[in-house]
């Protein structure tokens, strides 16, 4: 999944979350989905990150 669907999957988990219609079980499952998905961009900025400073130092 990409960086953008991963930031789109944890935008909807949190708009699930603020509704607050959900039971414990479910807002507990969403969250931990949500929280996944953010970690999943996050490691996606990281590696973005990496090559731009690799392709700098190239430079």
């Amino acid at each position: 999944m990409s960086f953008e669907e991963n930031l789109q999957k944890a935008n909807k988990a949190l708009e699930s979350l603020n509704e607050g219609a959900l039971s414990l079980e479910e807002s507990v499952k969403i969250y931990k989905a949500g929280l996944e998905c953010v970690e999943k961009a996050r490691a996606e900025l990281e590696k973005a990150r990496l090559e731009v400073e690799r392709v700098d130092g190239i430079e």
